[in-house]
């Protein structure tokens, strides 16, 4: 019987020590990558900015050298055309780099983990991140505030001293100023610190073209102009007040504007103000035209009816003593009405009302009608407050809050005494055509019991670039009964007023086209008919909305007659 027999077994195959081989080499492949890998995760991430700066993929000894040399470059201040350069080290500026580097390292590490970003890095892919990491910084507030104070030190400008001409009238602005805006400045510079580029900064400049010459040149061109006319402004024998008030920023001039003068036929300004109060409807045309009488012509037998009939029910006192209780309520403290206008007729009722305490300048006499006196300033802020009224809802309506007054009212009373185109005193001063709501009047040095002269005209000019203005003179001087010839120094007054507020448009010469005498308001024959009509509108087209449609042409706003409501 034969037996089988199994071979012998061999040493090793050749297919398992090919397999240990490729196991051995994976094992020191896989090694070789993981080492390879974990030097690379030593770099940050790619697609990471820090403090604006793209430093993926660096380490963070590179990305440290790259974010300090750019924020360690200096900034650039231009004052105007002039380049300063600023160190960030002189005012202590300093990156938090430790900080920021290792927010872009958590940044890496939270994404797909180590043996995700392990697998991408044996695919051949990289793991990108994308992510900003904002600047941490600061810096030292007081010692760049002491840098911008010292460049303000060297490169600001004051302004050249503003100049007048007394030949044209006109102010010559010197050379303007500028100075640096060393609050804004302050942020534009932070600004320009936490960027790794555009290191520029414009320093912020007050001044330059917009500098403006102050009002305080206009007085003194004023007062040069009456020393040059040899006429005394605050003397015994001759005295001034004015009040200029700039609409627009609030300024004003003040000059004297606290003496009492004989109001005359400008106190016909408060009869208008407080017959508005008492109406609560519109003026009839009986109601209009009183009034434009009153203002226009100045006729005071005009005003003594508003006083009587629509002020006093009757009893002329009664409406004075209305008026001058509106006028010192609203703020006119200096100014009161205690006896009718004189008339020049047989049988006019006289007497008069008790005057209320008033508070004028002591120091000037100008022999001040006792029983009809204003200021400058009292005449020009009631057309200040009517002004307010109209354009803005306050001024008169913020005296009187129960709608006593409504803004059209005011506009009508603007409306009204733009009308006064007498062409002389304050409209003299101004170039033809320009709008201005006015009243004036006047008592002659030879008018019996009158101690001397006065003159006065107040209101408010329309120019047409914006800039209103109120302004009011009032002229006192004595003389010795043969006339009073002051008028030119109000007129200049004016034009000098105008030149400052219309630079762009000055009246440089007098004007060479005024009347020997104040316009009437209209003429008439020798026998006192009516002529024609000068600027007051006949009865019947007294339109206080547009009180020259009835000349120039154009439409009138329909009124009721009287009896009409």
């Amino acid at each position: 019987m034969s037996r089988l027999t199994r071979p012998r077994r061999n040493q090793p195959s050749i297919l398992l020590f090919f397999s240990v081989i490729m196991i051995l080499g994976a094992i020191i492949w896989f090694i070789f990558e993981l080492v390879g890998f974990t030097q690379r995760e030593d770099r940050l991430p790619a697609g990471i900015t820090v403090a604006g700066l793209a430093v993926g993929n660096m380490t963070e000894i590179e990305a440290q050298s790259r974010i300090e040399e750019a924020y360690s470059t200096p900034i650039t201040l231009y004052y105007q055309d002039s380049p300063i350069n600023l160190n960030p080290d002189a005012i202590g500026f300093v990156l938090n780099t430790p900080v920021m580097l290792a927010s872009a390292r958590a940044e890496g590490e939270a994404g797909s983990g180590f043996w995700g970003r392990f697998l991408f890095y044996l695919l051949g892919r990289e793991e990108s991140v994308v992510d900003e990491v904002p600047i941490l910084s600061d810096y030292q507030r007081n010692a760049l505030r002491e840098q911008l104070q010292e460049i303000a030190r060297i490169y600001d400008r004051s302004s050249g001293t503003a100049d007048y001409n007394l030949t044209t009238l006109t102010v010559e602005s010197g050379a303007t100023g500028f100075i640096l805006d060393i609050d804004a400045a302050m942020d534009e510079v932070a600004n320009a610190l936490n960027r790794p580029d555009n290191r520029a900064v414009d320093l912020p400049i007050i001044g330059g073209a917009t500098a403006t010459t102050s009002l305080d040149v206009l007085e003194e061109m004023i007062l040069a102009f009456l020393d040059a006319e040899g006429f005394i402004y605050d003397g015994q024998s001759s005295v001034v007040g004015i009040f200029i008030l700039d609409l627009t920023t609030g300024e004003e001039i003040n000059i004297q504007g606290d003496v009492a003068f004989s109001a005359a036929s400008t106190n016909k300004v408060p009869i208008m103000i407080d017959l508005y109060r008492t109406l609560n409807r519109e003026p009839n045309q009986d109601e209009a035209f009183i009034m434009a009488n009153s203002l226009l012509c100045s006729a005071n037998s005009s005003s003594n009816r508003i006083l009587e009939l629509f002020l006093g029910n009757g009893n002329i006192f009664s409406g004075i003593a209305s008026v001058t209780n509106t006028v010192q309520y609203i703020g006119a403290e200096n100014t009161f009405l205690t006896a009718p206008f004189v008339e020049g007729v047989v049988g006019q009722e006289l007497g008069s009302i008790a005057a209320p305490e008033t508070n004028p300048n002591p120091n000037f006499n100008t022999f001040a009608d006792t029983y009809n006196q204003t200021t400058a300033e009292d005449m020009g802020t009631l057309f200040s407050l009517i002004y307010d009224c109209a354009n803005y809802g306050s001024g008169l309506m913020s005296v009187y809050p129960n709608e006593e007054f409504t803004p059209n009212e005011c506009r009508q009373m603007l409306e009204l005494t733009s009308a006064n185109d007498l062409q002389r005193l304050l409209q003299a001063g101004l170039p033809t055509g320009i709008r201005i709501s006015h009243k004036n009047g006047w008592i002659p040095g030879q008018l019996a019991g009158a101690q001397g002269a006065t003159v006065g005209d107040a209101g408010i000019v329309f120019p047409p670039n914006g800039r209103d203005y109120v302004i009011s003179v009032y002229l006192w001087e004595e003389t010795d009964g043969t006339g009073f010839n002051r008028w030119h120094l109000i007129e200049e007054i004016s034009r000098a007023t105008w030149n400052y507020f219309n630079p762009e448009n000055p009246l440089s010469t007098e004007r060479s086209d005024l009347p020997p005498a104040a316009q009437e308001c209209f003429s008439q024959d020798s026998s006192g008919t009516i002529t024609s009509y000068n600027y007051l509108p006949p009865y019947g087209a007294v339109d206080l909305d547009n009180i020259n449609g009835w000349r120039d042409g154009s439409p009138t706003t329909p009124q009721p007659l009287p009896g009409e409501q």
